[in-house]
């Protein structure tokens, strides 16, 4: 004789359900400096994170005029990881850009 035990019914995932599962994102900033050359921040902005000309020189040009700008949002791991790239290629060619990481307020 079959089983006459309801079917389990699925719950569906509210919008908000699914949001709360990403991850927490974390904002990339540079501060400005006088020694870092603004050449320099445009090609780390292109190079390690995907920015094209137009949009590195507006960044650059913000950081300059006022003090720090945001280079992109990600999450912590690749936040972190494109805040090391850009240290060491810095600290390479001399440069003392600091580069920090905070989360992104919900």
């Amino acid at each position: 004789m079959p089983s006459t035990a309801p079917l389990p019914t699925r719950i569906r995932e509210t919008e908000g359900d699914a949001k709360s599962k990403l991850a927490p994102l974390w904002k990339v900033l540079f501060h400005n400096d006088d020694k870092t050359s603004m050449e320099f921040v445009v090609r780390v902005l292109m190079q390690f994170f995907g920015r094209d000309l137009e949009q590195a020189m507006e960044i650059m040009l913000n950081v300059h005029k006022t003090g720090m700008g945001i280079a992109g949002v990600y999450p912590r791991e690749v936040a972190e990881l494109k805040q090391e790239q850009t240290t060491s290629a810095a600290r390479t060619q001399k440069f003392p850009l600091v580069v920090t990481i905070e989360p992104v307020e919900k």
